[in-house]
């Protein structure tokens, strides 16, 4: 896509969220083609190029790697795009009841969508609420209803959510679910017991998450919000960089006093908020870059994946993790096997491989026009 066509988009998108959200889905594919996984193994591994790689996993308890990002970033999003959509539909004629009966069918169909993906997984009918799409069917909702309410009074909320969680943690008195920042032995894990009949052994995840993590697509209204007033670019990158900063400087400092640790599989405040400030920040640069300076001539290959982000989520997910994954290796692999090429070589190549006819699905879709909605 040239300058040409890109401009095309100015007059009707904010473009610095065409560009976050696509980044964020580009990564999220990338993920689906095992690509993360080589980069970390041999000949990677034991290298100085291992750490920078790693960063594209998990941490796997206390601490933060860039990864761990990733979905607060795609629930801020979907925050941020909620005033444009409101707004949009406003404008089409839809009355506020049809949007507010819209948003809870969006959340029912989330939710089954989360479930469904579970099952995908387990290759079986199970009944799992631990994945990014239930979490959101819960976060738009409560980001919807205080939409109306001024800024302040929804970062009130998300803040009075953080504290909610954190005295659900520290005062659960039930006998092996009374450490709040243990594996498995605090109150989500218990949470998960009472909704699912098990916990996520070995991972540490909880579904309870969805109350802390609203913090992320009510600050992405609230940016959403802003960016749509009147207000000077200049006082919107201000508005957005301060309270980023503030946002993060809160999270790293909760854990850096050992008051609260920074853990993602639980979503402590502290995590909520350096990762909540994280996106604030880079929407704040994104927006400087593309929409103030206006460089967003090559942006087009995250924009292109971004337009489609429930539906390429899904299918990596379902028809590229069950099928399509292991149809391209047949051939990447034959091919390189015949030449005696290096494991390490053929893995890469594939996932590359994979990658790249995943975002030409997603070219196709957008140059014929077919966006998937919910």
């Amino acid at each position: 896509m040239g300058t040409k066509t890109v401009s095309s988009f100015q007059s009707e998108r904010l473009l610095s969220l065409d560009l976050f959200r696509g980044l964020t889905m580009f990564l999220l594919v990338a993920e689906g083609t095992g690509l993360w996984s080589v980069l970390v193994r041999e000949p990677v591994a034991g290298t100085f190029l291992e750490p920078f790689f790693r960063q594209f996993h998990h941490h796997s308890w206390n601490g933060l790697h860039f990864w761990d990002l990733v979905q607060p970033f795609f629930m801020f999003i979907v925050g941020v795009a909620m005033p444009f959509s409101y707004e949009k539909r406003l404008k089409q004629g839809a009355s506020k009841s049809q949007i507010t009966k819209h948003i809870v069918q969006r959340s029912v169909i989330l939710l089954a969508l989360g479930v469904g993906l579970h099952c995908v997984y387990s290759r079986k009918l199970v009944w799992e609420l631990w994945n990014v799409l239930s979490q959101l069917s819960v976060t738009i909702l409560i980001a919807y209803f205080l939409m109306r309410y001024k800024w302040t009074t929804q970062v009130a909320v998300s803040i009075a959510l953080l504290l909610l969680t954190e005295v659900l943690y520290r005062t659960f008195p039930l006998e092996g679910y009374n450490q709040p920042f243990v594996k498995d032995h605090n109150f989500g894990s218990w949470m998960d017991m009472v909704l699912m009949g098990k916990i996520n052994n070995g991972g540490g995840w909880v579904t309870i998450n969805c109350i802390p993590t609203a913090a992320h697509t009510i600050w992405g209204v609230v940016a959403g919000q802003m960016l749509r007033s009147g207000k000077t670019s200049k006082a919107k990158l201000k508005l957005l960089t301060l309270l980023g900063g503030v946002f993060l400087l809160s999270g790293y400092l909760l854990d850096w006093t050992a008051v609260t640790p920074i853990i993602k599989r639980i979503s402590t405040s502290s995590f909520v908020l350096a990762s909540g400030g994280w996106a604030l920040l880079f929407l704040a640069f994104s927006y400087w870059l593309v929409d103030i300076r206006k460089l967003n001539s090559w942006i087009f290959p995250f924009v292109v994946v971004g337009m489609n982000p429930i539906f390429i989520y899904m299918f990596f997910n379902t028809v590229g993790h069950q099928w399509f994954n292991g149809f391209v290796a047949i051939f990447t692999q034959g091919v390189l096997n015949w030449f005696s090429t290096p494991e390490f070589v053929v893995n890469l190549f594939t996932s590359l491989s994979i990658l790249t006819l995943e975002w030409g699905l997603c070219y196709y879709l957008y140059k014929k026009k077919i966006f998937f909605r919910i």
